[in-house]
């Protein structure tokens, strides 16, 4: 090694020892909240909905390795579902277990490494946040930039903690890796001068500095684009910035050739790598064509520079001839090409939800608290980084227009725009700016720094070869402060609040599914078959035993992978039900219909309905939980774009307040959960979980003032299961006008008592179809633990009579003659 090496060596260990430091500080904060994920009884707690479903997937390829499950029938029953997700994220996990276990991994290994997973992916973001801030600026910047992504709180950490085993960590990880590369690209590019000229006379000199940054550009595009089926967002970013930078060079005079073949190169690999993988999520063609209109657009951006050069036009001309040339290909696509312009058009549109997709909580807008402008989610996301971050854009904006920024820097700021953009129409997209603000952040933290005179201090020492306490001014502590103050601790603290805890279900749903999983009928479909795709306008082929499990979406992942039962809404919005755009649409059958339907026939008109086969039911079992029945009734009705008088105002001593009225309690999710399915014929309790603290008790108190009701103040099962029967129907004689009523005490797991009852007046018969057991459960059908006490009681004028019903009885819809 040359002295000259062994000084650059030297150099470079402080920032590599920094970077490793960021890296650990990183991972810790993240594998804080340990014991919430590992929980004692030996459980592992993904966080969230959708890393369960990553679980499901990594689980079937460790199974069936290396085969990625591209058809689910285990969700969304009785359809399954194609592979929602881009298959990298869940591949590479898959294939790090099934290496460290030998190919034949434990379950423990399994949910260990899958914990972790995004943990170290989260930490490992520090990386190419140094390389993108250091070539855009300097290693003080990049060094300071990896410290302030390490403890960057909100999104980007909740998406990064320990257990939240979900691929937008992965988004963030490799669209940093794709713009860093971009970035030194763009740099050599411009720099070597490269030119469509050079290329036709096969001189590749020029290209040679700058092609190994593009190839690596383009692989971690295509790679980013592989785990997150919406990644052409970023390929849209390169666009629109090569755009930009076209019209500023050529207003400048500048050649653009660097730009056309540099997002020729990049959008070429990107394609090659989308085009050797089977599914995208359904997005694999909107990719092909969008990567094929870049690099057919890029060199019509430089030709057009060329020829207007050459011909001398005003140079002005050239932003207008390229909205043209935009707008001309936009109609030209609608008219040749219409699903070509269907994607561009969607692209504006593409993070704007309505109705129902608002009550997703990561696609609400980010400056949102319950449909209020609210600047407190952007302090949660980064702390004072945000703030510090629009002063950097605007001074880098100022410098932009001001003086020749270089392209990269332009690239940093249309990054950035992008990305904000993106982020106020959805809030998720904030984990995407934690790394733009560490950037800028670091950006203006260095030239606090340097107009301190630490730039100055840290030559002489170097210089004289030794430190001299006596040449520290007050300026250079102040700044340090500052950067600490300022910049580091608001983030760190709250880091380390929002890291003391993780989501993902509680205690009481963890009963819940695994109950399911013990005491319900096997659907007789294997959890871990590597299904067969159906045939296009075909469906999948359900053995007789299967059946589904209706729930609210946000659920179903944790039915499917704790439960191994079949849910018929998951968190990808499927089997949702009811409308998207207008109240005029049809209501179609699913969760939202259901749980809001008026009447137990209108219920079950439903459930038929989810289901193409007229003799048979979408659902057996019913899943509540009280937060269904509380908070998150209000998305169900906002999913069918009906949400009228669901809650009325009324006057009370506390002035007017807004409160249940009698269509939500009329509705099937009130029926179930808060009256216990208390008179309905075809739906029983048979479990529920232990009690949980909830609104439950003020929603009864409310149904007691309003409707003089004597429900029992009190809170019951935080979660409840219910099944669907066919009913045993009870027929009888009595007095024609007598009032007739049969009852029963019902004992739930948790020990407690509520009264089932229906009535009827006798026209000389009567007829009661009931669903419950009185016999107890029978092999090979639900094992319930919620049952009556004794017989049914039949009471009419001085006559009682009890009747007993067996679980066949119930099952089959038998009629018993009393």
């Amino acid at each position: 090694m040359t002295d000259e090496n062994k000084q650059k060596f030297t150099n470079s260990l402080p920032y590599f020892a920094g970077i490793i430091l960021a890296f650990l500080l990183a991972l810790y904060i993240r594998t804080i909240p340990k014991a919430s994920v590992f929980l004692s009884n030996g459980f592992v707690r993904f966080g969230g909905n959708d890393p369960w479903y990553h679980l499901r997937n990594v689980e079937s390829i460790v199974h069936n390795f290396p085969n990625m499950l591209w058809f689910d029938a285990y969700t969304q029953y009785p359809n399954g579902t194609n592979q929602v997700f881009a298959p990298l994220f869940d591949l590479v996990l898959a294939a790090i277990i099934w290496i460290l276990g030998g190919g034949n991994p434990s379950q423990d290994l399994i949910y260990t490494v899958s914990a972790y997973y995004p943990a170290f992916l989260g930490a490992l973001v520090v990386v190419p946040t140094y390389f993108a801030a250091k070539w855009l600026f300097n290693r003080e910047t990049g060094l300071l930039a990896s410290l302030l992504i390490a403890i960057s709180s909100g999104q980007f950490l909740s998406r990064s903690i320990l257990g939240f085993n979900d691929h937008h960590i992965a988004e963030t990880l490799l669209s940093t890796f794709t713009a860093m590369f971009l970035i030194m690209a763009i740099k050599k590019a411009n720099d070597s001068g490269i030119s469509f000229d050079d290329l036709k006379n096969s001189k590749f000199e020029n290209l040679k500095p700058a092609l190994p940054y593009l190839v690596l550009s383009g692989i971690a595009l295509g790679a980013y684009s592989l785990a997150w089926k919406g990644a052409l967002f970023f390929s849209f970013i390169i666009g629109v910035y090569i755009a930009i930078q076209h019209v500023m060079d050529h207003l400048k005079g500048r050649p653009t050739d660097y730009l056309a073949i540099s997002g020729m190169v990049i959008f070429a690999v990107a394609l090659i790598i989308v085009l050797l993988t089977p599914h995208l999520g359904g997005t694999k063609a909107l990719h092909i064509k969008g990567l094929l209109a870049g690099i057919v657009a890029f060199p019509i951006l430089t030709g057009m520079s060329i020829a207007m050069s050459r011909k001398k036009l005003n140079k002005y001309y050239y932003p207008g001839s390229a909205a043209l040339l935009f707008i001309g290909g936009i109609l030209a696509a609608k008219i040749i090409s219409p699903s070509a312009y269907a994607l561009v058009t969607s692209v504006f549109s593409y993070f704007m939800r309505t109705g129902g997709g608002l009550t997703v909580a990561e696609a609400s807008p980010l400056l949102s608290v319950g449909g209020q402008f609210s600047l407190g989610p952007f302090w949660g996301n980064f702390t004072t980084l945000g703030y510090i971050s629009l002063i950097a854009i605007i001074f880098l904006g100022y410098e932009a227009f001001k003086k020749n920024n270089t392209p990269e820097r332009t690239f940093l700021l249309v990054w950035t725009f992008m990305i904000i953009w993106a982020m106020l129409q959805q809030n998720r997209f904030a984990y995407y700016y934690s790394v733009n603000a560490a950037i800028l952040s670091a950006y203006v933290g260095i030239k606090v720094l340097e107009l301190a005179g630490w730039k100055d201090l840290l030559a002489d020492i170097k210089l004289k070869d030794k430190f001299d306490i006596k040449n520290v001014k007050i300026w250079h502590v102040i700044s340090v402060l500052v950067i600490l103050l300022v910049l580091v601790y608001p983030s760190y603290n709250m880091s380390m609040q929002q890291s003391k805890y993780t989501g993902g279900p509680n205690g009481y749903w963890i009963e819940a599914t695994m109950w399911l999983n013990s005491n319900t009928p096997d659907p007789g479909l294997d959890y871990y078959e590597s299904y067969e795709v159906p045939a296009e306008g075909e469906s999948y082929q359900y053995p007789d035993t299967a059946y589904g499990v209706m729930s609210w979406w946000d659920y179903g992942h944790w039915i499917e992978v704790i439960g191994h039962r079949i849910p018929n809404a998951n968190p990808f919005q499927q089997g949702v039900g009811g409308r998207r755009n207008s109240i005029e649409e049809e209501n179609k059958p699913g969760a939202s219909t259901f749980f809001t339907a008026q009447s137990e026939e209108e219920a079950t008109a439903v459930l038929e309905a989810v289901h193409p086969d007229p003799e048979k039911a979408g659902a057996r079992y019913i899943v509540s939980d009280v937060e269904m029945a509380t908070g998150k009734f209000y998305a169900m009705s906002a999913w069918t774009l009906d949400t009228a008088d669901y809650y009325i105002p009324v006057q009370t001593d506390m002035g007017m307040q807004t409160v249940p009225g009698p269509r939500y309690f009329n509705s099937m999710e009130s029926r179930l959960h808060i009256f216990d399915a208390r008179g309905l014929e075809q739906y029983r309790m048979v479990h529920e979980s232990p009690v949980g603290n909830s609104a439950e008790t003020g929603y009864k108190n409310i149904y007691n003032a309003l409707f003089e009701g004597n429900i029992a103040l009190e809170d019951t099962g935080y979660v409840k299961i219910f099944e669907y029967v066919e009913g045993a129907q009870i027929v009888g004689e009595a007095p024609e006008g007598e009032d007739v009523v049969i009852s029963v005490t019902i004992h739930t797991n948790i020990g407690r008592t509520f009264v089932y009852s229906q009535s009827a007046v006798s026209d000389g018969i009567y007829s009661f179809t009931v669903p419950y057991s009185t016999q107890g459960p029978i092999e090979g059908e639900t094992q319930f633990d919620t049952m009556p006490v004794g017989p049914y009681k039949i009471i009419y004028g001085n006559v009682v009579e009890d009747v007993d019903v067996s679980e066949r009885d119930v099952l089959d819809g038998n009629v018993i003659e009393v």
